[in-house]
């Protein structure tokens, strides 16, 4: 859904992707907010509703160490949401940021630094996407049919940043390079027909994207 402005705040959605099929069950990439607002929280409900059990979760990819990506790792009322996680990819330069969350000190023996090209899993590498925060990272999946991306926070205001790519989003830790990093993306999911998945894009937060003109738009899935 578009952003919603009410008493000055904006509306985002808050999504995160679970991966099924052959060499990729049991990775997670991002966890959510958790309680980190009171809007947040709902992964374990929605896992749920997925038919996931949280317990077959051992692998968490990070695209970056922000609170509405790392803090669903515990649930809103403090338990661990995954007790069988193994290990938690996570690019170099964002381990200083997720440690600064006190509260998830006790995953810090799972942290697995990740860098560009690195293999998750046989379809599953990391991706850098420089720009948003630290270390911001994305992941490409390729099945034989289909090629996704699983960008993170590219995107923040889909009803507006695909009809104007060049606009910023103020929590961007270098506009300019966050700017260059989205048209690139753009630029390649359209010519490639690669479906894009984002943290903050409406409802199923996975769609394609396509060229207008001088912009571009989305089609959600």
């Amino acid at each position: 859904m578009p952003p919603v402005s009410q008493a000055g705040a904006l509306r985002l959605s808050v999504n995160c992707f679970a991966l099924g099929g052959p060499g990729v069950d049991g990775i997670l990439i991002d966890s959510g907010g958790g309680g980190w607002a009171p809007t947040t929280g709902r992964l374990e409900q929605t896992l749920a509703e997925a038919s996931i059990d949280p317990a077959s979760i051992t692998v968490l990819a990070l695209t970056h160490a922000h609170q509405d990506h790392v803090c669903g790792l515990l649930t809103p009322d403090d338990r661990v949401l995954f007790p069988n996680l193994k290990t938690i990819a996570i690019a170099e330069e964002a381990v200083k940021s997720f440690l600064g969350e006190t509260h998830l000190a006790r995953f810090r023996s799972l942290l697995k630094p990740v860098r560009t090209g690195d293999q998750l899993a046989e379809r599953l590498r990391a991706v850098a996407l420089p720009g948003h925060a630290p270390g911001h990272t994305g992941y490409a999946f390729d099945t034989d049919e289909d090629r996704f991306l699983f960008f993170g926070d590219i995107v923040h205001m889909p009803a507006l940043q695909f009809g104007n790519p060049a606009l910023s989003w103020g929590y961007d830790d270098d506009q300019p390079i966050a700017r260059t990093t989205r048209l690139n993306v753009f630029h390649d999911a359209a010519e490639a027909g690669t479906w894009i998945a984002g943290a903050h894009l409406g409802r199923p937060g996975i769609g394609r994207v396509m060229r207008k003109g001088e912009a571009y738009g989305y089609e959600p899935a």
